[in-house]
């Protein structure tokens, strides 16, 4: 196993990453979801204005330091922060400089990479896994010096990719042996399995995690995740010039039609204030395809607990399937009936 891979897989209760949430994620939630044994995250744009970064590592820092002591027997993940080094953000190189100072176990980065952010990371022994939606820009990634890789595939929330998991994992498999997570769906323990069975080390959670106690969301964003699904999910280019998913009836309470959504290209993108009146994550709230498996409004140890409960089922269910189906295999090699057909 891979030395980063190894570090992340014993630092975690069961194989998952919480992806960090524009808005949503905040120290609360963050702490939440590390003291119930995933590695939780924000982005570093969530604290605003930029000052308040420095103070939420700190009270981040100190709640999981505390959590450590008084529970020694409980695992306590550590945590990450999500830094956007789309050329937008003017924000990077400050807050690079508190994550260094805070000495950030992992950073998450998006919409591009940079090699001067990775050697920053690795100058105190962070680690940085990085967002891609694509076969070239998981290369591009890792020869910029990104330690492990988030593949972003079709159904994922917020901004995604369109490729199947099933490729997509695939293809960054044929070069890349290091931690590789993969996000799109994963809201129960099955998906969870099945990107293991793929061939990821983690799945990348977001969506069910919006739906929870903690959460810095709007009580009816919550809500319109449990009542939806699948169906109700739009993928546009239209908020951020970048092709993402989002509630369909998010984009009706703001006045918009959402089989009307005029594209936009890429260089529209701003991580500063655009002006317009419906913005992306504020008015229009972004969701992944797995939220039919959303049933109620938990507190994080719950969905935590879900998760791990429902991979444990789904790795007996499948270990019972493969061994029926090894079983066929060996009567009819035996010369009696096949059963093949049959499963």
């Amino acid at each position: 196993m891979h030395p980063v891979t190894r570090w992340l897989s014993e630092s975690t209760r069961i194989p998952v990453v919480a992806a960090p949430l524009f808005i949503v994620s905040n120290p609360m939630l963050v702490a939440a979801q590390c003291k119930a044994g995933v590695i939780g995250s924000f982005p570093a744009l969530n604290a605003r204005p930029a000052e308040l970064l420095d103070e939420w590592l700190f009270e981040l820092e100190d709640d999981l330091a505390k959590a450590r002591l008084d529970q020694p027997d409980s695992l306590v993940a550590p945590f990450a922060v999500n830094q956007i080094v789309h050329r937008s953000n003017g924000r990077l190189e400050a807050d690079l400089e508190v994550i260094v100072q805070h000495r950030v176990p992992v950073v998450i980065t998006s919409l591009g990479a940079r090699e001067e952010v990775n050697e920053a990371v690795h100058s105190y022994g962070g680690i940085v896994l990085h967002d891609v939606i694509n076969r070239r820009f998981a290369q591009k990634a890792l020869e910029k010096g990104a330690d492990g890789l988030i593949a972003v595939a079709a159904g994922a929330g917020g901004h995604a990719g369109s490729t199947s998991p099933f490729a997509l994992v695939s293809e960054i498999r044929e070069f890349f042996d290091g931690p590789l997570l993969l996000s799109g769906s994963i809201s129960t323990g099955h998906a969870l399995l099945a990107a293991l069975a793929l061939g990821a080390d983690f799945g990348y959670v977001g969506s069910a995690f919006i739906a929870t106690q903690e959460a810095n969301a709007h009580p009816e964003y919550k809500e319109m995740l449990v009542a939806h699904s699948a169906e109700d999910i739009v993928y546009t280019s239209h908020f951020t010039g970048v092709k993402g998913n989002y509630l369909r009836p998010s984009v009706t309470r703001a006045g918009l039609d959402p089989d009307h959504l005029e594209e936009r290209d890429p260089s529209t993108m701003s991580f500063a204030d655009s002006g317009r009146a419906v913005k992306a994550w504020r008015d229009v709230w972004g969701s992944g395809q797995g939220i039919g498996a959303i049933k109620e409004i938990a507190t994080v140890s719950a969905v935590v607990e879900r998760l791990e409960r429902e991979f444990v089922e789904a790795r007996e269910e499948l270990g019972k399937k493969v061994a029926a189906f090894d079983d066929a295999g060996d009567e009819s090699e035996l010369g009696g009936p096949s059963k093949r057909l049959r499963i």
